[in-house]
C-alpha cells in the first residue's frame, strides 16, 4: 500500500511530500520530497521502518529519533514529523487516511 501526505508547513512558506509504502503490510520506505533544507536533510538515507514498531515505541521510534536529530529551534513545532508519522500508518494498515489539520488563530 501507498500513502502520500501533502504537508504546508505553515508560516515559513514550506511544502513537504512525503510517500510512504509498504509491500509487507508492515515495513515502510519513504520518498521525502521539500522546498525545506531541514527536511531535505533529514530525507536523507532516510531508513525503511517497521511500522509496528514504530507504534509501539511512538515517540521513541526511529522517525521522531531521526526528528529530534534534525529539527532544532523553531523547527521543534514543525508539521511535517506527523505527516511523515501518518503517512508510514496508512502505509502498513494501522490507520486509515484521514484529513488532519491545523489552524492557529492569534485572538
Amino acid at each position: 500500500m501507498t500513502a502520500k501526505a501533502i504537508i504546508d508547513a505553515g508560516i515559513c512558506g514550506f511544502r513537504t511530500v512525503v510517500s510512504a509504502s509498504s509491500d509487507d503490510m508492515q515495513n515502510v520506505a519513504f520518498n521525502i520530497e521539500s522546498d525545506c533544507e531541514k527536511i531535505i536533510s533529514l530525507a536523507e538515507d532516510f531508513p525503511i521502518v517497521d511500522g509496528y514498531n514504530e507504534i509501539g515505541l511512538g515517540f521513541d521510534g526511529i522517525i521522531h529519533e531521526r526528528v529530534r536529530a534534525a529539527l532544532r529551534g523553531c523547527c521543534s513545532g514543525c508539521a511535517v514529523p506527523c505527516g511523515i508519522f501518518k503517512a508510514m500508518q496508512v502505509a502498513a494498515g494501522l490507520a486509515l487516511p484521514a484529513p488532519v489539520s491545523i489552524e492557529l488563530i492569534k485572538d
